[in-house]
C-alpha cells in the first residue's frame, strides 16, 4: 500500500511538473509569435500606400467635346485620356489632345498638344507640351497656347515657329483674334519680330 502511494504520488508529480513546464514554453512561445506579427505588421505597406495619386482617379478614355463657342464658331475637342478635377468639376484635365476649329468663314484650324486643359462651363481650352496647329497652308510649332471663349481668341506662346510657304516666322507670341480673323505678333526680346515673310492680316 506504501509502495503504490509513493508511485501515485511521484505520478503526480511528474503530471504536474510536465504540464507546469508545458505552460511555461506556451507562454513564451506565443510571446515570440506575437512579437515576429508585430514586426511583421509593419513591415507591410497599407492599403494603397504606394499608390500614387494619378493611379486613383477616375480616368476617362477617348472622350469628346463639341459645340458652339460666343461667336457661333463650331469646335471638337478629342482627348485619349482625361481625368475630372476633384475640387472643380468644370476642369478636365487630358492627354493627348486634338482641337478643331470650324469658323464661319469656312476655314479650318486644328490643334493638338500632348496635355489639355478644358474647363466645361466657360469652353476655355490650354494646350501644353508640343503644340501644333494648321490654319490653311501654315503649320505653327509651339509649347503652350490658350483658347479663350469669352474673349474670342487664340494665344500662342513659347519658342513659336511658323512654317508657310512664303517663309519661316519666329516669334515669342502670337495673339489670333477670332472675331477679326486678325493675327498680331510680338517678340519679347527686343521688340522687334523676327520673320521673313509678311502675312497676311486676315491670315496665319
Amino acid at each position: 500500500m506504501i509502495i503504490d502511494r509513493k508511485k501515485k504520488l511521484r505520478l503526480i508529480q511528474f503530471f504536474l511538473l510536465f504540464f507546469g513546464l508545458l505552460a511555461i514554453y506556451l507562454t513564451y512561445y506565443n510571446k515570440e509569435l506575437n512579437e515576429d506579427q508585430s514586426s511583421i505588421s509593419k513591415k507591410i505597406p497599407k492599403k494603397n500606400q504606394n499608390i500614387s495619386e494619378e493611379d486613383e482617379r477616375d480616368l476617362f478614355f477617348n472622350i469628346e467635346y463639341s459645340g458652339f463657342d460666343l461667336q457661333g464658331n463650331r469646335y471638337s475637342l478629342k482627348s485619349e485620356e482625361a481625368f475630372i478635377d476633384k475640387l472643380n468639376s468644370e476642369i478636365v484635365y487630358m492627354k493627348n489632345v486634338n482641337a478643331i476649329f470650324y469658323f464661319k468663314d469656312n476655314t479650318i484650324l486644328y490643334v493638338s498638344s500632348n496635355n489639355g486643359i478644358y474647363n466645361n462651363k466657360t469652353l476655355d481650352m490650354k494646350f501644353e507640351q508640343n503644340v501644333k496647329a494648321n490654319y490653311l497652308s501654315s503649320e505653327l510649332f509651339a509649347e503652350k497656347a490658350e483658347y479663350s471663349n469669352s474673349q474670342s481668341f487664340l494665344s500662342i506662346y513659347e519658342n513659336v515657329r511658323i512654317n508657310d510657304i512664303k517663309g519661316n516666322l519666329i516669334a515669342d507670341k502670337l495673339l489670333f483674334d477670332i472675331t477679326d480673323q486678325k493675327l498680331d505678333i510680338t517678340s519679347f526680346t527686343d521688340g522687334k519680330i523676327n520673320a521673313n515673310v509678311n502675312l497676311n492680316e486676315k491670315k496665319f
